[in-house]
C-alpha cells in the first residue's frame, strides 16, 4: 500500500483550521488510540503471488502480541533503508488475524523504490522495523449484529484487493448468516493478486461469497465484467448484480478515480454515506502537492519565520521555520525529532494526526480525518501549513 486511509468525509476535503487559544473545538474528548511504535520483525516466509507482487510473512513474538493485535482492514508500516535512503511504506494486513504472524502484500509499482526493492530482495530471515498496525478501514457494524446476520460488499482494484481479503475471512467466519460479495477489477486475469486464495474462499463459503471479476484488457464471457469499470457499468452491477438496498457496510480500497466514482454512485442511489467505507492507495492527483517528510528546508537570521511547539510523549519541542518555505508541521518537528510518527506523508493515512492546541494551519489535503475529528481541532502535520507566526500541536491527544 503506497498510502493509506479510510474516512466517511469528503474526498477532496481541502481546509483552513482557526483553532481558539484553549485547544480543542469540540466539547468531546478525541478517542484515545494507541501509539504507533516501530519496531524489528523478522520475515518469515516470502511467497511470489504474481510477477510483480508478493506476500511478505513477518514473525510476531510473544512479548509484542498486544502490540500487533489489529482488526481486519488495518495497515502496517515497514521502514528500512534502500541505496542509503530512509524509505517508509505503508501496506494492508491481507489476512483475519492470527497470533504469531502479519501479512503484507506488496506489489511492485512503477519507479517505486521500496516495492522494487522487496519484490527483488526481501527473503526470509531478514529483519525490517514494522510500525504497529493502524487504520480505519475496518467495519463499524457492533459486534452483536455481525454475529447475527450481516451483507457487506468490497469494491477493489489491484492491489486494493489486500485489506480485502481480511475483511471478508473475517466477516465470513463471524457468523454462518454473513454474506460478503466482491467486485475485484484488474487490467488481466495474469495481474490478479489471491486468485488462489479468493477461490479457495469461495469453496469454503459458496452461498455466502460472491466474487466478480472485472477484466479491464480481457474479454471475458459476460459482457458486464469485462472493460474499464465505469459509473454505467458500476450502476449495472449495482443494478443487476447486487441490491444497494440489502448491503450493511461498503468497503472500497483503490486509485483515487475508482472511489470518487464508487461513492458519488451509491450517494445518487440512496446509500447513507456513514456506510461506506474506503481507503486510498494513493490519491492518483498530480495536481496536488505531495507531502512533505524530509525536505531539506534552508533557514537564516534574517528570514521571517513560524514557531511551531509540539507535545509527544509528554514532552514538548518548539522548532522554526521560514514562512517562504511552505513547510508542513511534520517536515519541521521531524528536524529536532526523528521519532514523530508519519506513514504516506500524503495525507492519507492519518498516522501523523495531531491537535492544533493554538495557532492557526491551513491543511492542503486531507483524505483521512472523520468530520468529527475536524470538529475536535484534528489536522494531518504532513499537509498543515502554518498560517499564524506561533502554532502548537499535541500528538499525544
Amino acid at each position: 500500500m503506497s498510502a493509506t486511509a479510510s474516512t466517511t468525509g469528503e474526498l477532496d476535503n481541502d481546509a483552513a483550521f482557526e483553532v481558539a487559544e484553549t485547544g480543542r473545538a469540540a466539547d468531546a474528548e478525541p478517542t484515545p488510540r494507541r501509539r504507533a511504535q516501530f519496531h524489528s520483525l523478522r520475515v518469515f516466509a516470502v511467497r511470489h503471488l504474481t510477477d510483480d507482487s508478493i506476500e511478505v510473512t513477518f514473525e510476531v513474538p510473544a512479548a509484542l502480541a498486544d502490540a500487533y493485535d489489529y482488526a481486519p482492514g488495518q495497515y502496517i508500516a515497514i521502514r528500512t533503508s534502500v541505496a542509503g535512503e530512509d524509505a517508509r511504506r505503508s501496506y494492508s494486513i491481507c489476512q483475519a488475524p492470527v497470533p504469531g504472524e502479519l501479512k503484507v502484500a506488496i506489489k511492485r509499482d512503477l519507479g517505486g523504490l521500496f516495492s522494487t526493492w522487496a519484490v527483488d530482495n526481501l527473503a526470509p530471515g531478514m529483519e525490517l522495523e514494522v510500525m504497529s498496525p493502524e487504520g480505519r478501514f475496518t467495519s463499524q457494524t457492533d459486534a452483536e449484529t455481525l454475529a447475527a446476520a450481516t451483507h457487506f460488499v468490497g469494491i477493489a482494484a489491484g492491489s486494493g484487493i489486500t485489506p480485502m481479503m481480511a475483511l471478508i475471512e473475517s466477516t465470513l467466519r463471524a457468523s454462518p448468516a454473513n454474506q460478503f460479495s466482491l467486485v475485484y477489477s484488474n487490467r488481466t486475469a495474469m495481474d490478479a493478486m489471491f486468485v488462489d486464495e479468493l477461490a479457495d474462499l469461495k469453496d469454503r463459503y459458496p452461498a455466502r461469497l460472491a466474487l466478480y471479476h472485472v477484466l479491464t484488457r480481457e474479454r471475458r464471457s459476460s459482457e458486464l465484467l469485462s472493460g474499464r469499470l465505469d459509473a454505467a457499468k458500476f450502476r449495472e452491477i449495482l443494478g443487476t448484480l447486487i441490491r444497494p438496498s440489502d448491503i450493511d457496510e461498503w468497503f472500497i480500497c483503490g486509485p483515487f478515480d475508482l472511489v470518487q466514482l464508487c461513492r458519488d454512485t451509491l450517494t445518487d442511489l440512496g446509500v447513507d454515506i456513514a456506510d461506506v467505507r474506503y481507503e486510498l492507495f494513493t490519491t492518483g492527483r498530480p495536481d496536488r502537492p505531495a507531502g512533505q517528510s524530509g525536505r531539506p528546508v534552508e533557514l537564516s537570521a534574517d528570514q521571517a519565520v513560524h514557531t511551531i511547539s509540539f507535545t509527544l510523549d509528554g514532552t514538548t519541542a518548539t522548532v522554526t521555520s521560514p514562512v517562504h518555505s511552505n513547510e508542513s508541521i511534520l517536515n519541521a518537528a521531524l528536524r529536532v525529532r526523528g521519532d514523530v510518527p508519519f506513514a504516506c506523508a500524503g495525507g492519507v493515512c492519518g498516522t501523523c494526526r495531531a491537535v492544533v492546541t493554538s495557532g492557526t494551519v491551513d491543511m492542503v489535503e486531507n483524505y483521512a480525518l472523520e468530520p468529527e475529528e475536524l470538529a475536535r481541532g484534528y489536522v494531518l502535520t504532513c499537509q498543515a501549513i502554518p498560517t499564524s507566526d506561533a502554532v502548537s500541536v499535541n500528538y499525544d491527544a
